[in-house]
């Protein structure tokens, strides 16, 4: 399965381990801390791109990614978007080297270059779609990958997480294409 990929209606794909840069917050998104970090993880990213490239290991710069989290009983967009909490991400290629992260960061000049930090994670077993539209119109999405989880017997097993396909700085939202990806797990009977 393709990790940038996805059907416009929820399908279960799975997962193994991915690497990348990512750095971790609180704060509504497009908020001051949320900017913030994205600049940092990209000034971090095009260091990293260019050390690449001095090694004869190009690549293009990722898609950005979100995986999101509330810390609260209530349901995360009864949640004040202020109170959500973040890791945003920049998958690597295989080739990039692990050393390579820190001369990034130490090369980066942004003031929030030290938080962004190399890591690999696992989502294995997933439910995910492809939303295209405004970020505001996630819920329908949502909503219909939840029925699926439901009509499967599977229920969530991580942090919501969002690939975003389309530049954050698209002027028309319906344009806006964004794969949203819940892990799962069977449900206990």
């Amino acid at each position: 399965m393709n990790w940038y990929s996805a059907a416009d209606e929820p399908e279960e794909v799975e997962f193994g381990p991915v690497r990348g840069l990512s750095i971790t917050g609180q704060g509504e998104p497009a908020g001051p801390v949320h900017l913030t970090s994205i600049a940092a993880l990209y000034g971090v990213a095009g260091s990293l791109l260019g050390i690449a490239a001095g090694h004869g290991r190009m690549f293009e710069m990722p898609y950005l990614e979100g995986r999101w989290w509330v810390e609260d009983e209530r349901p995360p967009f009864d949640v004040p978007r202020e109170e959500w909490w973040w890791h945003l991400f920049l998958r690597l290629p295989d080739s990039a080297e692990a050393v390579w992260a820190d001369e990034a960061r130490e090369a980066a000049e942004h003031p929030a270059a030290a938080r962004v930090q190399l890591v690999t994670f696992t989502e294995g077993l997933c439910v995910q779609a492809l939303h295209s539209g405004p970020y505001a119109e996630e819920p329908k999405t949502l909503a219909l990958m939840d029925a699926h989880m439901r009509d499967a017997g599977l229920v969530l097993n991580g942090l919501h997480h969002e690939i975003y396909l389309s530049d954050l700085r698209e002027t028309d939202p319906e344009k806006m294409r964004t794969i949203l990806r819940h892990p799962v797990r069977p449900a206990r009977s």
